[in-house]
């Protein structure tokens, strides 16, 4: 009995030495995937209505991407921020961040996406920035 319980302590010890990752648990993924720029963009747009600000805010940088495998997806995605010229009241789609870091103001966020795509449902879980 008492080798059973040391066997299986010796195994889960050496199965996280190796560096192997937990089934469903995150990985790091490709900024450049559909379906975690589709979860940012979302997230962007949530991000900006729900914003105090008058102006518009776009994704300076992609820190770190992640997803995991649930009844769906999620993702997890740290961005660096910043402002732009535009008004939220503008029509505008597509605008540009401010090239003087003063007017910028850039600042870190990071955002917790649930994705269905085949039930096309999408939502932001958590928004920290």
């Amino acid at each position: 009995m008492l080798w059973k319980i040391v066997l299986s302590v010796l195994a889960v010890v050496f199965t996280v030495g190796s560096g192997a990752s937990m089934v469903g648990g995150f990985v790091d993924i490709d900024p450049n995937d559909e379906g975690l720029r589709n979860a940012l963009n979302y997230s962007v747009a949530e991000h900006n209505k729900r914003s105090n600000c008058m102006y518009l805010s776009q994704v300076a940088e992609v820190v770190k991407a992640q997803s995991q495998v649930v009844a769906g997806l999620k993702y997890v995605i740290t961005v660096r921020m910043a402002k732009t010229p535009c008004r939220k009241d503008g029509a505008n789609d597509v605008c540009a961040i401010h090239e003087d870091p003063a007017q910028a103001q850039p600042y870190l966020c990071t955002f917790t996406v649930w994705s269905r795509p085949w039930l096309n449902d999408i939502r932001l879980l958590n928004e920290t920035c």
